[in-house]
């Protein structure tokens, strides 16, 4: 079907179409508090909806001019697109002490720029059925990933306590008591309050190996200075 530029209904339904399929992947995303959520998502499906839908119809009035001899190529403006999109998801990748997140994220919203251009060129099938791949593999995977493959996966322990001597030495001695490698660690946000030092540990751990986050708090919290225990 050819979309006219005065076929309001058509183009409500694709920017509706193309918010709500963007909108589905971004909930996934904000459940699991990604820096790119629900708003990015959906904003990237709609933006490139209408960049398609501009691409398509916004220049028939110059094209069927009777004496017209413009050619018109309607992929150039997706293409910038989906090049241009990648420094959006390069926003999301965070790179720290070669620890390397954000990836997944980045891909989600590359694919929302395509579900948004596919929604804009008409093809409402080909966008649910990738929308429904997207979803199958953001949430049934992570759960495949989390029970078969979950040593890889690492957790952040992160510990505020008043600066002493023996403090680190006492904080390890509570991983090591309850069998957990300590992959990396660094101290961080130093800051003083009511004449005390305090400082705080980030400390990353094998997810697989934190099998009873109680008890991990519990025995951190019985380290004499700790005042917060985030994991």
């Amino acid at each position: 079907m050819n979309l006219l530029p005065t076929d309001y209904v058509e183009i409500v339904m694709r920017l509706l179409a193309a918010a709500l399929f963007s909108g589905l992947i971004g909930i996934e995303r904000e459940a699991k508090s990604q820096p790119a959520g629900l708003r990015t998502h959906l904003l990237v499906g709609i933006g490139s909806c209408l960049m398609m839908i501009l691409s398509i119809t916004g220049f028939d009035s110059f094209i069927n001019r009777d004496n017209s001899t413009i050619r018109f190529d309607p992929s150039r403006i997706p293409s910038y697109v989906i090049s241009g999109i990648g420094f959006l998801g390069a926003g999301t990748i965070i790179v720290h002490r070669g620890s390397v997140k954000g990836l997944t994220t980045a891909a989600s919203v590359w694919v929302a720029a395509g579900l948004g251009l596919t929604v804009g060129a008409g093809m409402y099938f080909s966008a649910f059925l990738t929308t429904v791949i997207v979803l199958l593999t953001l949430y049934v995977l992570y759960h495949i990933e989390s029970k078969f493959f979950k040593n890889r996966l690492k957790k952040s322990v992160l510990v505020t306590a008043e600066d002493r001597e023996a403090l680190f030495s006492d904080l390890t001695a509570v991983f090591a008591e309850l069998q957990m490698n300590i992959a990396e660690f660094q101290i961080e946000n130093a800051i003083s309050y009511s004449e005390k030092n305090f400082s705080t540990y980030n400390f990353i751990v094998g997810e697989g190996k934190v099998d009873n986050e109680i008890k991990l708090v519990q025995k951190l919290y019985e380290v004499e200075g700790v005042s917060k225990v985030i994991i």
